[in-house]
């Protein structure tokens, strides 16, 4: 079994930053793709971004230059820091992680509001 677990959403204002956390578990057998879709309310799940195994990194369009995603060393674990966060980028945040299909964790709140 694999688990995929993410943490660290909230309520930020807008202009404010966020930090989310997304650890898996259980039989990956090494590193693995791994990243962020979010699903705003009314709206389809949409991609955000990914880290290969090797460490390159893809972002979409929307959040290129203020999100930031890392991997913690050679673990499938992964934090995506979000910087000068909009109100558009309310959503719940959904890690994956890829190993044979596609593995999800539960979703995170982020909320960006004054």
């Amino acid at each position: 079994q694999v688990q995929v677990v993410e943490s660290g959403g909230g309520l930020v204002q807008p202009g404010g930053s966020l930090r989310l956390s997304c650890a898996a578990s259980g039989s990956i057998g090494g590193i693995r793709t791994m990243g962020w879709y979010r699903q705003a309310p009314g709206k389809q799940r949409e991609w955000v971004a990914n880290i290969t195994p090797g460490g390159s990194t893809d972002y979409a369009d929307s959040v290129k230059g203020r999100f930031t995603l890392s991997r913690d060393g050679a673990k499938n674990a992964v934090f995506l820091q979000m910087n000068s966060l909009k109100p558009e980028d309310t959503a719940v945040y959904f890690c994956f992680l890829i190993f044979a299909r596609t593995y999800w964790g539960q979703g995170t709140q982020v909320t960006v509001s004054s």
